[in-house]
């Protein structure tokens, strides 16, 4: 077919549209806006406070935020502060919504609105959890908790509960204060506090360390056990808690709340979601389950907010 004959028929098939009562629209090419694509509905963010690193946070949660999509049909997005003070601003800024975190930065975030609606239950320690004291196993000056006084100690931040507040609050029960050791510092860097703790204390950069139960095991792999002391633990205190910020949706926080508390270790699919979080099931919790914490807190003489 020639170029004429197709130009023909192309003018005979629109030629009937066209016709003398259409009324003439006279368009202004001057006048141009851009629209911007419609975007998907905002996301719920999620964040796992920064005990570890990123990529340890990812995977212990990679499948439970699965688990809540699917089981909630809401959208979630896990979001990573690189500290635990980023964390907190990120809240105050209405940039995560949904928060994991343990006890001692939950009463920071309380201050500032959120709501605390469910505690999780780890497989070593329930609805609680420790804090622990380590040494290198060869060290001969640090036999018992006393042997600290005039040591170097290193802490996992100031706003962590069993790596810094629990443990603390095990030496104010034996008389031992801040101003006793030889130095108190803390771990810096984005995430992975906790490793780099246990790691200054391997390499003999630091006497004594403060983690949080469990610590160890996520180490497992980078360094020789054997050559770590647990030189003491802490009393338990509630474990890890889930809050939501300042005026989130009361309903999402129902769904999610409901979604969490369902998940049961007898089933085999939750259990895969459940042990790779470090945990056998979720409870319900209030606010007033971490007065005990708040005490903790005005015994040491901290003020409870982040530094």
């Amino acid at each position: 077919m020639t170029f004429a004959r197709v130009l023909i028929l192309f003018f005979l098939i629109i030629l009937p549209a066209c016709t003398e009562n259409e009324p003439v629209v006279k368009v202004d090419m001057t006048r141009v806006e851009s629209a911007a694509p419609l975007g998907p509905a905002a996301a719920i963010t999620y964040a796992y406070l920064p005990q570890y690193s990123h990529s340890v946070s990812f995977e212990r949660h990679r499948r439970l935020l699965e688990y809540l999509r699917h089981k909630t049909g809401l959208s979630l997005r896990q979001v990573f502060p690189n500290t635990f003070a980023e964390h907190i601003k990120m809240v105050e800024r209405g940039e995560i919504d949904i928060s994991f975190t343990n006890p001692f930065v939950y009463i920071t975030l309380a201050k500032l609105g959120s709501d605390a609606f469910v505690r999780i239950v780890e497989p070593d320690g329930g609805a609680n959890f420790q804090g622990q004291v380590i040494v290198r196993a060869d060290n001969p000056d640090i036999k018992r908790l006393e042997d600290c006084r005039g040591k170097r100690i290193i802490a996992v931040d100031p706003n962590s509960a069993g790596g810094f507040l629990y443990p603390f609050g095990l030496f104010y029960e034996h008389g031992i204060t801040q101003k006793d050791f030889q130095e108190v510092a803390f771990a810096t860097g984005a995430g992975g506090r906790q490793e780099a703790v246990v790691l200054a204390v391997y390499t003999g950069a630091y006497d004594v360390g403060t983690i949080r139960k469990g610590t160890l095991d996520v180490v497992r792999d980078k360094i020789d056990l054997e050559q770590i002391r647990v030189l003491a633990e802490s009393r338990p205190y509630p474990g890890w808690v889930y809050s939501v910020r300042k005026g989130f949706d009361p309903a999402s926080t129902d769904k999610i709340a409901r979604a969490l508390q369902d998940l049961s270790m007898s089933r085999r699919d939750d259990a895969v979601v459940l042990s790779a979080a470090g945990m056998i099931g979720i409870i319900p919790t209030r606010d007033g389950d971490y007065d005990s914490i708040r005490e903790l807190i005005r015994r040491l003489g901290l003020n409870g907010d982040f530094q």
